[in-house]
């Protein structure tokens, strides 16, 4: 399947959730479908062995996340469990010690003693340490590393996290790979849908009509306006956002870049994002803004100022473009409060989040375009306007 379809996303969610709500949990099923079937090792005993601690891993999951919902409210444990297909099916050859890190990457964040009865999280350790012993030293050694790699500490911003866990890509590439599975994941799992909002809709055709045909009558969906999700449109462009951070910084460091599989996961959370801009962009265009002389004007205006180049810079408000300051005002904030706050009053601007989507649009085609391309501006550091 394409990993960025979500469609298929929508199907592999279903699948998961399904064999999760079974009255016993069929952990070899789940494990088989993470694999897609592949084999772990070529000799058959050393595949049973690593199947039999991948099917613990899952168990462990289970128990650790419990009732844990996401944001949207399904299932917390979806989300290592649906990151680790992603990553699998990327690959040629598994490695047990790639699979368990995404599994667990977020295991340090999310799982706390404090979330437990005393006796509940003794015999949780107890499981952990179980599985730890069925690996050999070396493995073991290995996850413990790149669980280590994948957290985020709280004194440390996601530019930071991110600048660390590509530091310690260096030695240990598979760190990349794990979070753009991560990323990827996140990225298709922001809306609750029973398909696909693009489905059936020529997006670029839609715009092109727009843009030169005088009798175009613009785009008129079939459904009423869905009621308010969880995730706003502009919650999900700060992930959109938080996408073309990881990406930047993964070109600027460029370690692995050669990867097949980092490539592949490379280019599908470019897809991903892409058409998850054209979502927001046609859902704003149908039910917030359908004036066509209005969404032309902001269309042009948009593409004057990606033409120029500037969606390739982080830069500062100047009063005139509506997308100038984008970055800086609205998403680069480390403060949880005031980024919340520049979120809402980015919802309440529907002109702006139209131009921030033609823009996103534009900022990931030229991520797939250029092998080289990143937006300058974005560090290790921060954002600094240029």
């Amino acid at each position: 399947m394409p990993l960025y379809d979500l469609t298929e996303f929508l199907k592999l969610s279903s699948v998961l959730n399904y064999n999760l709500s079974a009255a016993s949990l069929n952990r070899y099923n789940v494990m088989m479908y993470l694999n897609g079937s592949k084999r772990l090792d070529e000799d058959a005993a050393k595949d049973r062995e690593k199947k039999g601690i991948l099917m613990e891993a899952i168990g462990y999951l289970f128990e650790a996340y419990s009732q844990k919902r996401r944001r949207l409210g399904p299932l917390a444990v979806l989300h290592p469990l649906r990151a680790t297909a992603l990553l699998a099916r990327s690959l040629d050859r598994l490695n047990l010690v790639v699979l368990l890190s995404t599994l667990f990457h977020d295991i340090l964040e999310d799982i706390k003693p404090v979330d437990f009865e005393t006796n509940k999280w003794k015999e949780m350790e107890r499981q952990l340490d179980s599985l730890l012993e069925r690996m050999t030293t070396e493995d073991e050694a290995g996850l413990v590393d790149n669980l280590v790699c994948l957290t985020r500490v709280e004194t440390e911003t996601y530019y930071h996290y991110i600048g660390r866990l590509l530091e310690n890509s260096r030695h240990r590439p598979e760190l990349v790979q794990v979070k753009l599975a991560d990323r990827l994941d996140n990225t298709l799992d922001m809306r609750i849908e029973l398909e696909d909002p693009l489905l059936g809709i020529n997006f670029f055709q839609n715009i092109f009509q727009l843009m030169f045909v005088n009798n175009y009558k613009g785009y008129v969906p079939d459904v009423e306006h869905p009621p308010s999700p969880v995730l706003n449109g502009a919650r999900r462009l700060f992930q959109l956002f938080k996408n073309a951070v990881l990406l930047s910084l993964i070109r600027q460091n460029s370690t692995g870049t050669a990867n097949e599989t980092l490539q592949i996961l490379f280019n599908a959370v470019c897809d991903a994002s892409l058409k998850e801009a054209q979502r927001t962009l046609i859902h704003l265009m149908s039910y917030h803004c359908n004036d066509l002389s209005v969404q032309r004007d902001l269309v042009l205006d948009a593409m004057n100022y990606c033409v120029s180049g500037r969606s390739n810079l982080v830069t500062k408000p100047d009063g005139e473009q509506l997308l100038d300051g984008l970055f800086s005002t609205y998403f680069a904030h480390t403060s949880k409060k005031i980024l919340y706050q520049k979120l809402d009053l980015l919802y309440q601007n529907k002109p702006l989040m139209i131009q921030a989507s033609i823009a996103f649009i534009v900022i990931f085609l030229s991520f797939l375009n250029d092998s080289t391309h990143y937006i300058s501006g974005i560090s290790a550091e921060g954002i600094a306007p240029t």
